[in-house]
């Protein structure tokens, strides 16, 4: 299980797991509920690479979004997995 913190946000911590390449779990920790778990819904399943794609760049408050947060986190773990 990964964890990320959140900055800018009402989310303050994103909890996800990666298999394969592929979301396979993700909560959002605070936030607006609704919000969170549609957009976890969504992306579950989904390859890491095409969430980062479709999700970088989304802004809602101080210049980023919960869909921007969680694209920052999974680029976080690829970049930590590309070091291991």
């Amino acid at each position: 299980m990964e964890s990320f913190r959140t900055n800018g946000t009402c989310c303050k911590q994103i909890i996800f797991d990666v298999k394969d390449n592929k979301l396979i779990n993700c909560k959002f920790i605070n936030g607006c509920s609704g919000q969170s778990q549609g957009l976890a819904r969504l992306t579950v399943g989904q390859d890491i690479d095409y969430i980062i794609d479709k999700l970088s760049g989304i802004q809602c408050r101080s210049g980023t979004s919960c869909p921007d947060q969680l694209a920052k986190a999974l680029s976080d773990f690829k970049n930590r997995q590309a070091k291991i």
